[in-house]
């Protein structure tokens, strides 16, 4: 095919997805006349009408639709055949949108992402902050970072994290003072430091398992928040009980500043994974960091 085919085909579908010659002047960096003339010496070298033209709109005829629909797989594939040649750089560049949860951010991509910023300097990593949970696709980000059993499962999920534990704790003072809980429904009598999640705004239940049963509490208490690092502070306090991540408890259970109850409930679940939308070339530069995040 001669490249002035290619060229003007490639220009065609353009003028027939945004319906509009000056639209696709813009977006392809010429003039809407020199588009035109463009069309009408394609249309004549495949002596077919593609475009029905008026003063105020343009689309595909009947013919230019039947084109359409072989050309725009096979310019889909050609852009994707361009993106994987960057695969072949050294150093990957470009940005990665990610969005993800407070607590994610604060331990995982606190200790990973530094390190990976300096491997790739040419890389511009855009993190949204976020307890919600997104569409991805829709807000324009690349990838979202979220807990295994979050991941929408038309996504691809890669774990980039250990499996977790969330534990029921308090100081031994208050424990001495309230008594130890036996199931995870005398929690209901206990003053229990709450999350409100506020992209549904609802408060969290807290979640238990043991011998493959599963069980929600929903409890209440002296403080409703949003942070962990606040929520730690009221139970460290001892001004009840806390529902907290593992991690983030392990030098105070260690030390006996918390001592941990119903550990028979608090079962492993599935770390953080990363998802994004299935597409047969990942971008190089979320390919990098998702490498760099599996390590």
């Amino acid at each position: 095919m001669m490249r002035q085919n290619l060229n003007d085909l490639a220009a065609f579908a353009v003028i027939a997805r945004t319906r509009s010659f000056t639209a696709a002047a813009a977006e392809l960096g010429v003039s809407p006349s020199a588009l035109s003339h463009a069309m009408r010496a394609l249309e004549e070298r495949l002596d077919l009408r593609l475009l029905a033209r008026t003063t105020r709109s343009v689309a595909p005829t009947e013919a230019g639709m039947a084109l359409l629909g072989r050309l725009a797989p096979a310019l889909a594939q050609i852009d994707e055949g361009l993106e994987a040649l960057a695969d072949w750089r050294d150093a990957p560049a470009g940005t990665v949108r990610v969005t993800t949860f407070h607590w994610i951010a604060a331990t995982l991509l606190a200790r990973k992402l530094p390190g990976f910023l300096c491997r790739h300097p040419g890389i511009t990593v855009e993190v949204n902050v976020d307890d919600g949970l997104r569409d991805i696709v829709a807000l324009g980000f690349d990838a979202g970072i979220r807990l295994g059993e979050s991941v929408e499962r038309d996504m691809i999920a890669v774990r980039i994290g250990p499996p977790l534990r969330t534990l029921v704790v308090a100081t031994p003072a208050y424990w001495a003072a309230h008594g130890r809980p036996m199931h995870p429904r005398d929690l209901l009598a206990h003053p229990c430091i709450t999350y409100r999640n506020l992209g549904s705004g609802t408060l969290m239940p807290w979640e238990f398992e043991k011998d493959g049963r599963e069980l929600r509490i929903q409890v209440r208490g002296p403080l409703v928040c949003n942070s962990a690092d606040l929520a730690l502070a009221a139970v460290r306090a001892g001004c009840g009980v806390g529902w907290t991540m593992a991690e983030d408890v392990t030098q105070d259970v260690a030390a006996g500043r918390l001592e941990q109850v119903l550990d028979e409930w608090s079962q492993p679940y599935p770390g953080a994974f990363l998802y994004h939308p299935s597409r047969r070339q990942v971008p190089p530069p979320l390919k990098a960091l998702i490498s760099h995040l599996r390590e």
